[in-house]
């Protein structure tokens, strides 16, 4: 049996909107981004290139390639291209749909069960950390959908480019979020975490050009901590949600029986 949900005092305890279902969605849809990890796998194990697929050397793009043949000097053949590039899409709406929907004050006490902050501009740091999450965050969705949109080998310059929105925005939007949630939650921890590894590799690409032994694991370290780390937050955003949403009717329930009393 469910433990029974716990009653503020006042119902201005809440904030503002924070049990809605636009905030209900805002953190399904960022949890969604968890679904990378499946299409990719599905993709990396229909490959038909001339040698097997191996994340250690392939680069993430090539899964997305549509034509089959060499691409600068890499032999590819991704049969199902199209649920990759359909997954890059998917993981973009979800980044920035959440980027939209979930409120700056809810992603500044999110990941601290029982605090509650005024919905209002109250002119605090955490305030503008957490609007600057939200802008990084559909920045970095943002490129996620053209990468999605226009694979390798159609349009280099705009694939690239939102290869670059994605890896930048969401490394700062996870360090901005990971430092804002530190002292809140040792998950706070592994999102800061994240947030590190994938702005480390990516300097590193940037130094590099990705021309290292292993460029399929460098680009992935730049990558997977982001899809990781965000899905964490969706996680324990969509938790926080869930917690006000039973409060709020544990709220409508009382207030019924002390209507028909």
């Amino acid at each position: 049996m469910a433990a029974a949900a716990h009653v503020p005092a006042f119902r201005e305890t809440f904030l503002p909107d924070t049990a809605s279902t636009r905030q209900y969605v805002g953190a399904w849809a960022v949890l969604s981004v968890v679904q990378y990890f499946v299409a990719e796998a599905a993709v990396i194990g229909a490959w038909a290139g001339p040698d097997p697929y191996s994340r250690r050397t392939g680069l993430i793009s090539d899964l997305g390639a549509v034509t089959c043949g060499l691409y600068d000097g890499r032999s590819v053949c991704s049969p199902l291209h199209v649920l990759m590039n359909a997954s890059f899409v998917v993981q973009g709406l979800g980044m920035l749909l959440g980027a939209l929907l979930l409120s700056s004050a809810l992603l500044r006490v999110a990941a601290r069960a029982g605090v509650r902050v005024m919905a209002s501009h109250t002119g605090e740091v955490p305030w503008y950390t957490a609007v600057a999450v939200r802008l990084l965050t559909g920045a970095a969705g943002t490129g996620t959908i053209i990468v999605g949109l226009v694979p390798e080998d159609l349009e280099t310059g705009w694939h690239y480019t939102g290869a670059v929105m994605y890896f930048i925005g969401g490394s700062l939007a996870l360090l901005l979020l990971g430092a804002l949630w530190l002292r809140q939650s040792p998950l706070g921890w592994l999102v800061l975490a994240a947030g590190a590894v994938a702005s480390a590799a990516l300097v590193t690409a940037a130094f590099t050009g990705l021309d290292v032994p292993e460029p399929g694991t460098l680009e992935r370290l730049m990558g997977y901590p982001i899809t990781i780390g965000l899905s964490a937050a969706g996680l324990v955003i969509a938790q926080r949600v869930r917690q006000e949403r039973q409060v709020r009717r544990a709220l409508a329930a009382r207030a019924r029986v002390a209507g028909s009393a």
